[in-house]
This record gives C-alpha cells, structure tokens and sequence, in this order.
C-alpha cells in the first residue's frame, strides 16, 4: 500500500537557532547537528554541543523513535533514534519526523528514505544553486509503501545486519593495515644502519 508521508507521519523543524548553535556550558541542552551524524547513520552523543533554549516556547526535545530527516546537502540522509542519553534538540538543518500510525515502524521509515526509490524522489525534488534542499512540502508529498508490519522488521534486521557485516570489514581492514604498518616499521628499524645513507 502507498500512501503520503504526511498521512503517516508528523514533519516538524528543527529547532530555530539563530544563526550557529550557540555553545552554553552548562547549559539546559544539547544540540544535535550534522557533524554529529556517522555515514552510517549513527549518532555520537558525546559530541554534541552544549547549549540554551527557550523552554517558555516549547522546545521539540529528541526522543527514542524519532526519524531526523537531513534536509540541505547532496544526501538527504534518515537516521532514526535508538535511544537518546541527553536532553536535546537538533539544528534547523534537520526536519523531525514522528511516526504517529501505528502501521509503520520508525525505523523502517529511516529505512525507506535512505533507499534507492525515496533518495531518486528527493533528488528530482530539491532546489537551491548553492546547496541543495528539501523543502517540507516535498519531503510531505513523498510517497511511502507501508507493507505488513513483519515484512517492516525483516527490512530493518536485514539492514541491521548489513551494518554489522559492514562495521566487521571495516575493523578487519584497519587491523591488516595497522599489521602492515608494524612490518614496515620494523624492516626499517632492522636496515636502519644501512638505510641512514652516506656520512660527510
């Protein structure tokens, strides 16, 4: 079944900072930016930036199940939220996705945005010379397909293990090369006399 992303979903913005995120120590929030986001669509919550908002205006605060769309940039990327260890908003470069039908999973919509289908409407869609964009409208009017919940977590397990098998040769690759790396240094610490050239 298709249906509309706003039939589905809430989209709201990212909270209004005037221009940078101001840094607050000690202040009475976090704020998630785009730097904080892996490739991989993970979230490094210790980077993340202290700061102050207006609690009188009712700050969107981050919770578990909530799908952050990026909205500027060539990859409009969807991470949804496991788990969210500190009080926090994100940036206006974001949009706020909240699933309120219980017939989709948060995160098989993180799933769906980051595919093939989803990435080509996005791409048709944008606007801006210098740095593209999605505006609400668009990402509203996206269409979703919502299969049987069962078929929404095979999806996510599917994806969750591509992940894992991903992170696996990724760590395998930096050992062989950090293995490569003590070989080299310790050829040249064996040839160094030889290796340390002609004397005046």
């Amino acid at each position: 079944m298709i249906q509309r992303l706003s039939e589905l979903v809430d989209v709201r913005a990212g909270h209004p900072f005037r221009g940078s995120v101001p840094v607050v120590e000690g202040g009475n929030a976090h704020a998630l930016q785009m730097r904080d986001l892996t490739s991989d669509g993970l979230v490094g919550w210790d980077g993340l930036v202290p700061t102050q908002v207006d609690e009188r205006k009712r700050p969107q605060w981050l919770q578990p199940g909530d799908v952050l769309f990026v909205a500027r940039g060539t990859r409009n990327q969807a991470v949804c939220l496991q788990q969210v260890p500190v009080r926090a908003v994100c940036s206006p470069y974001f949009f706020l996705l909240r699933v309120r039908s219980a017939a989709l999973l948060p995160e098989f919509l993180a799933w769906q945005l980051n595919r093939a289908p989803a990435q080509r409407y996005l791409a048709a869609n944008a606007e801006g010379s210098d740095q593209l964009s999605i505006r609400r409208g668009v990402l509203e009017a996206l269409p979703l397909v919502v299969p049987p919940l069962a078929r929404q977590r095979l999806a996510v397990e599917l994806a969750d293990a591509a992940l894992r098998e991903k992170q696996a040769f990724e760590a395998l690759t930096r050992n062989r090369q950090r293995q490569l790396d003590a070989l080299a240094f310790e050829l040249f610490e064996h040839d160094a006399p030889a290796a340390a050239g002609p004397q005046a």
